[in-house]
Formats: structure tokens, sequence, C-alpha cells
């Protein structure tokens, strides 16, 4: 359910956290904390946060779309929890005008298409809806390069249905004819 800014005050209280500084503390503590459980569960808790348009402000300010690209990208940590997490972000929030020029001239595009290749459907279904999400006229000839229009029509062979669905749509919307 999206919310409004009255919403989330009338929620929250006289002494409650507001989301900003609740939003803010989430992104200390994964800064700072060495618990890979922990980053888990703080990254899959903004990436949730990421469906709400409400957030989207707080999220450029604190520099969230900056995390997401981080995991998607580090090369150091190689959490696997951690990185669909981080493509679940960009997903869910790169239909926002601009989240969505954050992550094109950010390197997200590169960053997102690599888990096309991956054997794991749920990364291959976020990797695919957010270039979906992610196409304009900006971003258009590296989303629809060889190397992904090769990689989607060899997924419109997948025998995981939602893969499949997701490449033949791909394919069939955004592939030049």
């Amino acid at each position: 359910m999206f919310s409004t800014k009255q919403h989330l005050i009338k929620r929250t209280g006289a002494c409650g956290i507001g989301r900003f500084n609740y939003l803010q503390s989430l992104i200390e503590e994964f800064q700072t904390t060495e618990l890979s459980s922990s980053k888990r569960e703080i990254l899959a808790n903004l990436a949730n946060f990421a469906y709400d348009p409400i957030n989207y402000d707080y999220f450029l300010q604190l520099n969230i779309p900056d995390i997401f690209i981080d995991c998607l990208v580090d090369e150091k940590d190689k959490d696997p929890c951690l990185r669909l997490y981080a493509l679940t972000g960009v997903c869910n929030s790169c239909l926002d005008k601009r989240m969505k020029s954050f992550y094109i001239s950010n390197g997200c595009v590169k960053a997102v298409a690599q888990y096309l290749f991956w054997d794991d459907p749920q990364m291959i279904i976020q990797a695919i809806t957010s270039l979906m999400y992610l196409i304009n006229n900006e971003s258009r000839q590296e989303i629809t390069a060889v190397a992904i229009r090769q990689r989607m029509v060899e997924l419109m062979s997948s025998l995981d249905r939602r893969v499949k669905n997701l490449a033949t749509v791909f394919v069939e919307d955004y592939l030049p004819k």
C-alpha cells in the first residue's frame, strides 16, 4: 500500500522516529555491522521500502541507490542474498524518473545485466524486470546490446516458466524486429 506523508506522520505518533530518520539509522547500521545476517536483513528492508514512492526523496537524500549499486558490483562480498536484495531494491524503485536517471547514469544497467547470466531464476527475473523498467531513449542501446539480446533469446527456452515468459515479453516488446 502506498503512503502519504500525512499518513506516515499519523502512524509515527508524537514520540516515534520519522521515516527519514529510520532509513538513516538502517543505513548507518548497514555500514557498520560486520554480521552478514544483519546486512541481509537491512538490505531486504531497504528493498522493501523502495516500492513506495513516498520514500524516493529520502532514498535520494540518503544515497540508498548507491548502496544498491555497490552491492551489485562488490567484488569482495559475493553474498547472493545481498545481491538479490540489491536487485530487488533497484527493480522496486527504478520506475521513478529521478531514480531511473540516477541508475542509468551510474552504471546500473551493466551491473544489473550481469545477473541475466546467473543460474538463479529469481536473480534472472529481477534482472529482466529491472532492465525493462530502466529502458528509455538514453539506455536503450545498452539494454538491447548484442550480448543481452542473445541471452534473452536463450532465456526464452528456460525451464522456469517465469523466466521464459519475461524473456519472451522482453524480446517481443523491447528488441528491434
